[in-house]
């Protein structure tokens, strides 16, 4: 599922501030990323399984490993884990209304937050 109507593509960001603030709303980057790409990700378990809110980045100037970039995002997803096949952020995929909800809860103050640290 696909979290088009927060518009973070419109966004860049400083990775040491972003690296901050995803930590702030409980968005991980841990080892995922590489020197081009980061992934900051929420894990949830509910009833109906294991899902995650991964908000995804490049780096368009720098380095990611020398923590120095600047990282332009994308469209948010929210996937389901399957064991031991992996996460399926697939259209097809039914997702709770409550997670979805918090996931937006989650979204709306990132944004708020990029939007008060970019000065817009």
């Amino acid at each position: 599922m696909k979290f088009e109507s927060f518009d973070l593509e419109d966004f860049k960001a400083d990775l040491n501030r972003l690296d901050e603030l995803m930590d702030e709303s409980g968005l991980i980057r841990a080892e995922q990323w590489d020197y081009e790409r980061v992934n900051y990700d929420r894990k949830f378990e509910l009833k109906d399984g294991v899902f995650y809110l991964r908000v995804q980045g490049y780096a368009i100037e720098g380095d990611v490993g020398a923590h120095k970039a600047i990282i332009q995002l994308m469209t948010p997803i929210l996937g389901k884990h399957y064991y031991p096949h992996g996460v399926e952020y697939g259209e097809g995929e039914d997702f709770p209304a409550s997670l979805v909800k918090q996931c937006e809860k989650v979204l709306a103050k990132v944004k708020e937050e990029i939007v008060q640290f970019n000065g817009l």
